[in-house]
């Protein structure tokens, strides 16, 4: 089953099922003598763990990680650095009543018409619970990018959308259990998937992603720009069904007069007087923030009854048990940042290969 590692220089595998022992990460290409942050990465990963709020799903598990290779005396080894975080809550009997049903808008089909079999714990190695090992992943690129600053939030739960033009710290967006940094708007999202949730439905939006302190000169045009990695990361996180870089489909609306991003020098350098490029051009950053949205689907997972078939093709009934959130994107926003980090990681340690590039400190 190919498909589980991600990046070239800086190269993650992660591994696990949603049910299963343990999930973990394997992180290759980290340098050697790397300081690591333990309670850092720790503080990353309890952003993102189930059961933090009323407003996700209730399983209880702690994501403690153990560190098991590449790590010595408080330092990377340069070997591949291996985390692994046991499954404390897993509960498999939920899914025993459908694991012959195919249930709406989940991989299930389509993993039995790629294997010919499936893991029908919970979805098994397409569950979101996977995202635990992309997380301390980023938590690990994050310290080798410093100090580049990655902040997202949520823009958007269904039809409610914050003030546009926000610039957040991740403090203030953590204020708030549905990561908007917009208080009026947070408190009308929160009772938006509340009732949601009470009538067993789900709700999508969108995240928005800002990286700031980003050097000039990282991208590798012209199949592995910086933004369409960044495109294919946030897309092979579960529920994304849509990426925009900078302008985004906005810009469609402008003329190129009112769209290009003029030239000044500045004590930082050449830079651009407007950003609607979002922080990229030719596939390689500009020193500008990078700018991006992420749009996430409903959570595929309903308590109603939807309409199905079975494994030999007959209809059925199907109303899922489990855990599930009725909303992804509070908990999305530490998996958006951390697939930012694994990308900006990678096209740094690229860069730095090939003797070009920016260098950080």
């Amino acid at each position: 089953m190919p498909g589980n590692s991600f990046g070239s220089s800086f190269r993650v595998t992660t591994f696990g099922e949603s049910h299963g022992g343990a999930l973990g990460v394997v992180i290759d290409g980290l340098p050697p003598g790397l300081s690591l942050d333990l309670a850092a990465m720790q503080a990353e990963l309890d952003r993102r763990r189930p059961g933090q709020s009323s407003l996700t799903t209730q399983r209880k598990e702690g994501d403690r990680f153990e560190i098991l290779s590449g790590f010595f005396e408080g330092k990377s080894t340069g070997t591949p650095l291996t985390l692994l975080f046991r499954n404390e809550d897993a509960d498999p009997r939920a899914y025993e009543s459908t694991k012959q049903l195919y249930r709406p808008s989940h991989a299930d089909y389509t993993y039995d018409a790629k294997y010919g079999f499936r893991d029908w714990r919970g979805g098994g190695r397409a569950s979101a619970r996977e995202t635990v090992a992309r997380v301390a992943a980023g938590a690990v690129a994050r310290q080798l990018l410093a100090p580049m600053e990655i902040v997202a939030w949520v823009q958007r739960v269904g039809p409610l959308s914050a003030p546009e033009g926000l610039d957040p710290s991740r403090e203030v967006v953590d204020q708030s259990p549905v990561r908007c940094p917009h208080p009026e708007s947070a408190a009308a999202m929160e009772a938006l998937i509340k009732e949601v949730r009470s009538e067993g439905d789900s709700i999508g939006g969108v995240v928005h992603g800002v990286i700031r302190n980003v050097p000039p000169g990282l991208g590798e045009p012209v199949f592995d720009k910086l933004e369409a990695d960044l495109a294919k990361a946030m897309l092979s996180l579960p529920a994304a069904k849509g990426f925009e870089s900078g302008s985004g489909y906005a810009g469609t609306l402008l003329r190129g007069s009112r769209h290009n991003d003029p030239f000044a020098a500045t004590q930082q350098g050449i830079r651009c007087t407007r950003n609607h490029s979002g922080g990229i051009q030719g596939g390689i950053s500009n020193g500008m923030p990078i700018t991006f949205t992420v749009a996430f689907k409903p959570v595929a997972t309903l308590f109603i009854e939807q309409d199905t078939v079975d494994r030999e093709g007959n209809p059925a009934k199907i109303r899922p048990r489990g855990r599930h959130d009725p909303c992804v994107l509070p908990r999305a926003v530490p998996l958006v940042e951390a697939m930012a980090a694994l990308v900006l990681a990678d096209h740094f340690l690229r860069a730095r290969a090939q003797g070009t590039g920016p260098f950080l400190p």
